[in-house]
């Protein structure tokens, strides 16, 4: 009797600890995303955090539209961007489990012309490498030319084989958009079904979430969407074009709101179950999760967190002793985040519209704290300072950039710049004479120019008319007077490594 009752007890102590939130949760989270919000320049926030099969919050903060003052609530759509990979590499899990492919399968198979930049390579690589970013490029390398271009899924897929690799096959992480977009153009090729529409028909609508949009077409026309912001360069939120990433449609165009998040959520937490229907069979949702390259092995900073590595479109981590999945996602004016674990049956998803902050990367930790016994430590406001000296020397920067600006002339006659350029990846650009000024177009990137302001000793200051690809520093290289290329940089959240193009005419 006695052994009955301390059993009682404790499953009902048990029982009450699960239902009750931390007291963070319960008592500061309102007020510690409103001061966030502030303090990082966030216009606006939509989370949702779900514990134990039920919602804890869904909730929208602040302003989808700094003009209109609209506020965000969890119907507001945002641009989840690599947030979609999670999708295809489940898709693509979910189809060897059918026996439809393996994971194993050289890519060749299904794209016998298909070729990276050597041979060997060429040779061996698989579904699950293009999953798991191991082909041995950079991080990000090729984005530049093919984020917001008009190319083609399949010419992207073609131009993959001029990436040089400076890593190691199999050996080394190198997160690559362009590989998930090939990995996401299997399912067509043993489906007959365009991604998206495998997407839609086996995840988002047994999910039920009916107000997720597959692809990015005319989303700035969503009546409930989020608008997008940016402060890099400006330190002020200046709003920027709405991305288009249909071409890379597996790797980043999911759009999406918290509302349908949660199901997402609730699902990764049931072993793959919602409402009490399987939706992906627990096997799949496994295999997505099983860590296929390290991206690190010792303690990270002030995290609880030592090893990490990379599934099928998912990180993962041990975190103050749990095994911790997430992913985050980063498109022109929003960044979000997706995170859950299993273990603690919780998930979170924080969805924000000003790319150029990390409050929507100290939230989810704060939260995960809370949840997971790390004693409190406020995240942001241990961010905030060298986040804002950061930002305090690169507008220092441009400032000294725009003070050289005054009128000089460069080395040679400007007519003597203007003409077609070309990279062997990206394409053509072409430079032309606009007022004592130059204007660089480029072919592949219909709406994007930069105009290029003689500075002194042979630098140029470099302004995109789309303030999300930043403002530089650049040179041509000059030989016995005459031209022979321009070398231009881009933001890094878009492409780290800088892009020359050679002097191919004059006119």
């Amino acid at each position: 009797m006695k052994r009955l009752s301390l059993f009682t007890f404790l499953l009902w102590a048990s029982q009450l600890v699960q239902a009750q939130s931390p007291s963070f949760i319960k008592d500061s989270l309102d007020s510690y995303i409103q001061k966030g919000l502030k303090d990082w320049d966030v216009p606006g926030l939509a989370i949702v955090v779900v514990k134990d099969g039920k919602v804890i919050i869904q909730k929208g903060y602040g302003v989808k539209d700094i003009s209109t003052k609209a506020p965000v609530d969890e119907n507001t759509l945002f641009m989840i961007a690599s947030n979609t990979k999670l999708f295809t590499g489940t898709s693509l899990a979910l189809l060897e489990y059918r026996g439809v492919l393996n994971l194993n399968d050289r890519i060749t198979k299904y794209f016998p012309d298909y070729k990276l930049w050597d041979k060997t390579t060429t040779g061996l690589v698989t579904i699950r490498d293009l999953l798991s970013h191991r082909i041995g490029t950079k991080t990000f390398q090729g984005d530049f030319t093919f984020w917001n271009t008009k190319l083609t899924r399949s010419e992207i897929m073609n131009r993959m084989r001029l990436l040089k690799p400076s890593q190691v096959f199999r050996q080394d992480y190198g997160y690559c958009n362009s590989c998930f977009l090939t990995a996401g153009e299997v399912i067509p090729k043993v489906t007959g079904k365009a991604w998206e529409n495998f997407v839609r028909d086996s995840i988002v609508n047994p999910l039920q979430m009916s107000s997720t949009l597959l692809l990015s077409t005319d989303v700035d026309q969503l009546p409930n969407v989020a608008s997008p912001y940016t402060t890099n360069y400006t330190g002020t939120l200046q709003r920027v074009p709405f991305d288009n990433w249909n071409n890379l449609a597996p790797a980043a165009s999911i759009v999406s709101n918290v509302k349908d998040l949660t199901n997402w959520l609730q699902m990764q937490l049931d072993s793959g179950r919602f409402n009490g229907k399987q939706v992906i069979p627990f096997q799949a949702i496994l295999k997505t999760r099983d860590v296929q390259i390290s991206t690190g092995s010792r303690k990270s900073g002030a995290y609880p967190m030592h090893f990490r590595g990379y599934g099928l479109g998912l990180f993962a981590a041990d975190y103050n002793g749990r095994a911790l999945y997430w992913h985050t996602g980063g498109a022109g004016g929003m960044v979000s985040n997706v995170c859950f674990v299993p273990e603690e049956r919780l998930g979170i998803a924080i969805l924000t519209n000003n790319d150029n902050q990390n409050f929507f990367e100290t939230l989810r930790y704060q939260i995960l704290d809370a949840y997971l016994g790390v004693p409190y430590v406020n995240r942001s406001a241990q961010q905030l300072p060298a986040f804002k000296q950061g930002m305090q020397e690169q507008l220092k920067e441009i400032a000294g950039w725009r003070s050289r600006v005054k009128g000089s002339k460069p080395t040679l006659p400007l007519a003597t710049y203007t003409g077609t350029y070309t990279n062997e990846l990206n394409g053509n650009i072409t430079i032309s004479q606009k007022g004592n000024d130059l204007l660089i177009k480029f072919q592949t990137k219909p709406d994007l120019n930069a105009t290029l302001h003689y500075m002194d000793n042979g630098e140029w200051l470099m302004e995109y008319n789309n303030i999300e690809y930043g403002i530089f520093a650049i040179k041509f290289e000059e030989t016995n007077s005459k031209v022979k290329s321009v070398t231009t940089r881009q933001n890094e959240f878009v492409e780290y490594d800088p892009y020359t193009f050679t002097k191919v005419s004059t006119k």
